[in-house]
């Protein structure tokens, strides 16, 4: 079992800028994909941007341009860099990342986009 663990959630004003951070309990070096997802209540879970083992993103229309999903290894962890941050913005971001032996999320990091 690998355990996420995201942070950097919070209050943001629009415009401004976040990096969310998402640490796993296990290296990431052979996962296969790994990023963010969001959810707002009442609907459902959407992508925001993964990148797989080649660094090839994929995202959603809503952030291109505005998203960044990197990696450290290191420290195994995940980070999804936002700016340009709008009030549909605002929603739980949760860490995903696949393995060959599974498929884990973190418990989710509240971002709130509001003067």
């Amino acid at each position: 079992q690998v355990q996420l663990v995201e942070s950097g959630g919070g209050l943001v004003q629009p415009g401004g800028s976040l990096r969310l951070s998402c640490e796993a309990s296990s290296s990431i070096v052979s996962a296969h994909t790994m990023g963010w997802y969001r959810q707002v209540p009442g609907k459902q879970r959407e992508l925001v941007e993964m990148i797989n083992n080649g660094g090839i993103a994929n995202y959603a229309d809503s952030v291109k341009g505005r998203a960044t999903v990197s990696r450290e290894n290191s420290k195994n962890t995940v980070y999804l860099q936002m700016h340009s941050l709008k009030p549909e913005d605002t929603a739980v971001y949760y860490c995903n990342i696949k393995y060959f032996r599974g498929t884990y999320w973190g418990k989710g990091t509240l971002v709130t986009v509001s003067s």
